[in-house]
C-alpha cells in the first residue's frame, strides 16, 4: 500500500493531548456544572437530564445548523425561551469554576513539546476535539497542558461546527476549512469509534491507549495503536522526523 505524504495532523483533546479518564472527567466536570446553575434556579438531576438531552441534540446534527444552535434548541425545548439566558453565565463557567475539574487530571505527557516539534518541521495541526463545547471550555482544558488554541490552525468548537463524530460529516467539514485532501491528513485520538471513524473518509489514524474510551469495545487490532511512547515513535517513522524527547 502506498503511503502519501502527510502534511496535516487532527488531534483529539480529551484522553489523547489531556490525560484524563472520561468517566472520570464528566462526573467531576457534571458536579461544578449543576452547582453553577443552581444559582440560578435549576436542581441538579432535571439540569444535568436536560443537559444530556441537548448534547444528544448536538450528536444528531446532520450539517443543518451549528452545533451551539442545536444545543439551545434542545435546551430550550424543555426550559423554555428563558433557557436561553444561561448562555451567558455557562460561558463564564467554563472560563472560571470548570477549570476545578482539572483536579482529576493524570500526569502530562510532553505534548507542549510534540505541538512545537511540529509546527516548526511545517506541519498543519488541527484540534479536532468532538464540537461539543464552546470555545471557553476549549481554552480552558488546552490551558491545563500549556496548550493554547493558537497553536492549531483550526479548533472544532460547537459554535463553528455542524457535524459531531463519529459522522464522516465531521472531518468532510474540516478537509473543506483546512482546504485539505484525506490523503494528506492523520488523525490522532484515543476512541475507536469517534476518532478512527476519520478512517472512513481516506484519514489515516493512530488510536494511543494510555486513557481508552472504548465504550462499544470495539476491536482496536485494526488499527495502528499504542500507548504515548508507541505513538511518538509511530510519529517519527511515519512523519520522517526527529522528536526532541
Amino acid at each position: 500500500m502506498t503511503q502519501h505524504a502527510i502534511t496535516t495532523v487532527l488531534f483529539d483533546l480529551d484522553g489523547t493531548l489531556l490525560p484524563i479518564d472520561q468517566t472520570e472527567f464528566i462526573d467531576t466536570y457534571f458536579v461544578h456544572l449543576a452547582e453553577k446553575a443552581a444559582q440560578y434556579g435549576y436542581e441538579k438531576k432535571p439540569f444535568l437530564a436536560s443537559m444530556w438531552k441537548a448534547t444528544d441534540r448536538m450528536i444528531a446534527n446532520d450539517g443543518s445548523r451549528k452545533n451551539m444552535d442545536a444545543f439551545w434548541e434542545g435546551f430550550t425545548a424543555i426550559w423554555g425561551e428563558k433557557g436561553r439566558a444561561l448562555e451567558r453565565p455557562l460561558e463564564g463557567f467554563y472560563a472560571n469554576e470548570f477549570n476545578k475539574t482539572k483536579s482529576i487530571m493524570k500526569k502530562v505527557k510532553p505534548v507542549r513539546a510534540l505541538i512545537d516539534a511540529l509546527k516548526a518541521a511545517g506541519f498543519t495541526l488541527c484540534l479536532a476535539t468532538n464540537p461539543l463545547f464552546p470555545p471557553e471550555a476549549i481554552r480552558s482544558r488546552l490551558d491545563w497542558i500549556g496548550l493554547v488554541p493558537e497553536d492549531f490552525v483550526h479548533v472544532t468548537t460547537y459554535d463553528n461546527s455542524t457535524f459531531c463524530k463519529p459522522q464522516p460529516g465531521y472531518y468532510l467539514e474540516i478537509l473543506g476549512l483546512l482546504g485539505k485532501k484525506p490523503e494528506e491528513c492523520l488523525m490522532i485520538g484515543n476512541n475507536p469509534s469517534d476518532d478512527m471513524s476519520a478512517l472512513a473518509v481516506g484519514i489515516e489514524g493512530f488510536l494511543i491507549t494510555d486513557h481508552l474510551e472504548n465504550e462499544h469495545g470495539m476491536d482496536i487490532t485494526q488499527f495502528r495503536h499504542g500507548d504515548f511512547s508507541a505513538f511518538l515513535r509511530f510519529m517519527e517513522e511515519r512523519l520522517g522526523i526527529s522528536l526532541p524527547f
